[in-house]
């Protein structure tokens, strides 16, 4: 009768087989959950931009929207040029980002877009 602390011999490297083979699910998840948080602050920085943009070029013009827009995405994010420009008594700003791929300046091609609006102002002299 084999004493309680033995093993059997039939066991051995199971764990290593089991590690080796969930390691790239793993990896696997990580990256679509990583995909999932940098779409979601695509969008926060597009709509972001969009509206800093809106509020500028409420006041000062097209030039400034478009100035704007561009401030406020990084370097490292691949951006259309933004869509500035009046609506009635509302001043709109539209920024297009393209979704990255597992980091900021890999893009697919596919379009985020922000959308933002404030109403006109003249610039006091």
């Amino acid at each position: 009768m084999p004493s309680r602390g033995a093993r059997s011999s039939g066991d051995r490297g199971q764990l290593a087989i089991e590690f080796a083979g969930t390691v790239p699910l793993i990896l696997l998840l990580v990256a679509a959950v990583w995909e999932c948080v940098l779409i979601g602050y695509a969008f926060s920085l597009a709509g972001n931009a969009a509206d800093e943009a809106a509020r500028v070029g409420a006041v000062s013009g097209e030039a400034a929207c478009a100035a704007a827009a561009a401030r406020h995405i990084g370097a490292a994010w691949t951006m259309d040029p933004p869509d500035c420009g009046a609506s009635g008594d509302i001043y709109k700003a539209r920024v297009t980002l393209n979704l990255p791929i597992l980091v900021p300046g890999l893009d697919i091609g596919v379009p985020i877009t922000g959308e933002g609006g404030s109403s006109k102002e003249e610039e006091e002299d």
